[in-house]
């Protein structure tokens, strides 16, 4: 009795702050932080960064992916110019809602994330909105899949947008059928030993201004070379993926957004800009037609990893692929 005083008492101050947004690190935007339970590592955090515009009927709520947090103000103001009001988490151990005494990224459960998720939800419910969108990029599309899939017939929002979802190991079969489950049970004994180095750097070059791309970002929240994971995150994954690729996950209208083909090498090119080098897209494919009844797989020709950092044709292409899906979904 006296822990469920704890947590009622803990979720009463949290949405009595959620309403002190303060100017956001962007310009135009604005944060909250929330205080969620604690877990193994102590006190947790989530934020939610907004943008509104005065009429807006609709609202969007974006999950980031791994390695990485809400930068994309571009993608937001298509939001905004297209009738949505702009809502964006920093998952808890990510970006602006990571403290000191926090590993990056860490995670033992995808469900962990739930509770951002959901908390952020109920945020936008607030307001009253006639149509929510739950988006997810990457990791984030694995996030909110599960998340949908725990949360069937929510009232919550009303349609699904997937942008290059994570939903397998780009990965050799031996590699993916041996070797990944056998890190994952490590990660139940030892979840905070080291998994695998870090990615190569090319997506990172390929992207950020200061290599070959067109973006500024800041480099410790989301680092050139994706940095090296641990056999807890390996299980958190590992299970999130087997959950989704059950499938009937998502009982919403769902939309899917993938590149054209999967780029690979071990050298730097301009081809690292005109594909996903990141994930295997056939897998996108065959597992997201799996996701629930109402599936719209759509191919971005030479779109990158994220749509919406995608060269300037690949992200027109998917700007009008989306906005034409949801004005048929919304109407």
């Amino acid at each position: 009795m006296k822990n469920l005083l704890v947590i009622w008492t803990l979720l009463f101050w949290q949405w009595s702050w959620s309403q002190q947004y303060q100017p956001d690190i962007l310009n135009g935007f604005e944060q909250t932080s929330l205080i969620q339970p604690g877990d193994y590592d102590g006190k947790v955090i989530t934020t939610i960064v907004r943008k509104t515009q005065i009429g807006n009927t609709k609202a969007v709520l974006y999950v980031h992916g791994f390695s990485d947090y809400f930068f994309q103000e571009e993608m937001a103001n298509q939001f905004i110019q297209n009738g949505f009001d702009f809502y964006a988490i920093d998952l808890r151990k990510y970006g602006r809602s990571h403290l000191p005494h926090q590993r990056l990224f860490d995670v033992r459960n995808i469900h962990e994330y739930d509770a951002d998720v959901d908390t952020a939800l109920k945020l936008i419910a607030q307001k009253d909105y006639n149509r929510v969108l739950l988006s997810g990029h990457s990791t984030g599309g694995l996030i909110v899949t599960c998340y949908a899939n725990t949360h069937q017939n929510s009232s919550l929002f009303d349609a699904v947008y997937l942008n290059s979802p994570f939903l397998d190991m780009n990965l050799s079969g031996f590699t993916e059928s041996v070797v990944v489950p056998f890190g994952s049970f490590l990660g139940k004994i030892m979840p905070r030993a080291k998994a695998s180095g870090g990615l190569s750097p090319y997506y990172g070059w390929a992207i950020h201004k200061a290599y070959y791309g067109e973006w500024t970002f800041d480099t410790t929240w989301k680092p050139i070379t994706v940095p090296a994971v641990n056999f807890g995150w390996t299980r958190a994954i590992h299970k999130g993926h087997k959950e989704v690729q059950k499938g009937n996950c998502v009982d919403k209208p769902t939309l899917i957004l993938r590149s054209d083909h999967s780029t690979y090498g071990k050298k730097w090119s301009n081809d690292f800009k005109r594909g996903d080098a990141v994930l295997d897209v056939q897998d996108i494919k065959t597992y997201g037609m799996r996701l629930g009844k109402n599936v719209t797989v759509l191919t971005i020709n030479d779109a990158m990893h994220d749509m919406a950092l995608s060269t300037q044709p690949a992200r027109e292409q998917s700007y009008k692929a989306l906005f034409n899906w949801l004005n048929e979904q919304f109407r």
